[in-house]
């Protein structure tokens, strides 16, 4: 097993002993960083009578209020409040730390300038995709930018990768976590990575070039994507046969995603083919992924306990949860500049919770999110919505879908009946397949599935070809494919509604069945 010099110790201590050198770290990273360059916990801990020293074990972190993304957002009497989370240093506080005063000694005053400004000056920034408020940047310093690559690099390892593998990045090629984790995290890994940009770059037809050309080891990119992109190549009988990893990010991978990914790679001529899922989010400035699995199981999101501390904790009381219980992802950074949230509220709730043992696959030992990823904001609102009287888990209905075998894709669509802001909900189901099943029978079957899941049935299901479908979900136009949109009017005219998007563009002419 391949491990890196900063985890090397890490992977090999007991929970006891990590969460004891995690509270450490938090106490310095808050004494020496934080705290006196921080405006906004600065601030908090006044107003809260804490200091550096109110952190001796981890269960104190519960004493720190947490941190949201209402929290980041400006507002009109603070228009810049973002700017209060990024660390500014003052030049008195950085005089008194030690280390500056060692270095000063031994390199001069010259060096330590260079330091600081390779330490926080912020050059580099990534924002958040806005789909369900407005987009929130968060900068980093080179330090970060060090720290990002350390963080892709461990991806690259616990995927088992190796040095010689050459890899397609087809994330979309913005200002955004997943691309740029990727793009540093091969070359700190030193891999070959060719970075398409995704569809919006070069299209479906540059990344099929880039296979034909590159044969790539490991494709990583959005599931949808993805699928979208080796559906084309096996049509038209494009062969992989190096093909051994495909690392999926920005979206939920339900198991189905997963089988019928590894069905297109073996008709590119791949072998042993392994699916791995990744999670993380601008606000930590990382991403976490999975091990290598048998037979498509699951291990876990492996974290890096030297870099942040996750908590999972109840979504309406904010208690701490118990090992393997479910409940919202909380993260706290141990070493970052540039923007810093503590106890930050993700909003993604777990399933299978926050485990320590042992990883029965890899053997390591760090801590692990397990399960299912969904979002409370979701649950509470969008995913639980009241469709023609009914309330109706999407979450379920989405893994259900995802998990259907003769589906290539598909998308629910939200309608008020004729428009009208006060008629009736209206369910439309818009599916590609991939294979020749008759449609009325794929229609019987997709009712089914709603009946056993859901008090509800599709008003109507529309059956699309490949090309109609991709520009139904935004594939390769929009950074994320809109697989749940909400069209129904509404005296506001229906403004984004809790992370899904209004898409007003016109649908294309389809095959419908209605029954």
């Amino acid at each position: 097993m391949k491990t890196s010099v900063l985890t090397t110790h890490w992977q090999k201590l007991p929970e006891k002993v990590v969460r004891r050198l995690q509270a450490e770290k938090l106490r310095h990273y808050l004494r020496t960083t934080v705290l006196p360059f921080s405006v906004h916990y600065r601030e908090l801990f006044r107003e809260n009578n804490l200091t550096a020293e109110s952190f001796r074990t981890l269960e104190d972190l519960q004493r720190l209020p947490f941190t949201s993304k209402a929290d980041l957002l400006n507002t009109p009497e603070n228009p810049r409040k973002i700017r209060e989370f990024i660390l500014v240093p003052n030049q008195g506080e950085l005089a008194r730390r030690p280390s500056t005063i060692l270095q000063a000694l031994l390199h001069g005053r010259a060096s330590v300038t260079r330091h600081f400004e390779y330490e926080f000056r912020p050059v580099f920034m990534t924002c958040t995709t806005g789909r369900s408020s407005e987009s929130i940047a968060f900068t980093y310093s080179n330090y970060d930018l060090a720290n990002l690559a350390s963080a892709g690099k461990r991806i690259f390892e616990i995927c088992e990768a190796e040095p010689d593998f050459r890899l397609l990045n087809t994330f979309p090629y913005a200002p955004h976590l997943a691309f740029w984790l990727a793009h540093y995290g091969g070359m700190q890994f030193t891999n070959f990575v060719l970075s398409s940009g995704g569809g919006k770059v070069l299209g479906t037809e540059g990344q099929l070039r880039f296979i034909r050309q590159l044969q790539p080891h490991v494709l990583i990119g959005m599931p949808t994507f993805l699928y979208h992109v080796l559906q084309q190549a096996v049509d038209e009988g494009i062969k992989c046969p190096n093909l051994c990893r495909i690392v999926l990010g920005g979206e939920k991978v339900a198991p189905g995603t997963r089988r019928k990914l590894a069905r297109l790679a073996g008709k590119l001529g791949a072998g042993s083919i392994n699916i791995v899922a990744t999670y993380g989010f601008t606000e930590a400035k990382m991403a976490w992924t999975e091990c290598p699995c048998p037979r498509g199981e699951e291990a876990g999101y492996h974290l890096y306990p030297d870099l942040g501390i996750v908590e999972v904790v109840d979504p309406d009381t904010g208690a701490t949860m118990p090992q393997g219980e479910p409940g919202e992802i909380v993260f706290t950074p141990l070493d970052s500049r540039g923007s810093v949230v503590l106890r930050y509220r993700t909003g993604d709730l777990i399933e299978g919770g926050l485990v320590h043992e042992a990883c029965p696959h890899c053997g390591r030992v760090v801590p692990r999110l397990v399960g299912n990823i969904s979002r409370v904001s979701e649950i509470k609102t969008m995913r639980f919505d009241k469709i023609k009287g009914t309330l109706v888990d999407f979450n379920i209905l989405e893994h259900v879908l995802d998990d259907v075998q003769y589906l290539a894709s598909w998308q629910l669509e939200l309608r008020k009946r004729n428009d009208d802001p006060h008629d009736l909900d209206e369910l439309i189901l818009h599916v590609h397949k991939s294979n020749s099943l008759d449609d009325a029978k794929c229609a019987r079957e997709l009712r089914r599935c709603f009946t056993d899941k859901t008090e509800i049935q599709p008003n109507r299901i529309v059956f699309h070809d490949g090309e109609e479908m991709s520009q139904l979900l935004g594939v390769g136009a929009k950074l994320k494919e809109e697989k749940i949109v909400d069209h129904r009017p509404s005296e506001r005219d229906r403004l984004p509604v809790n992370g899904y998007s209004k898409n007003i563009t016109a649908l294309p002419d389809a095959v419908e069945v209605n029954e």
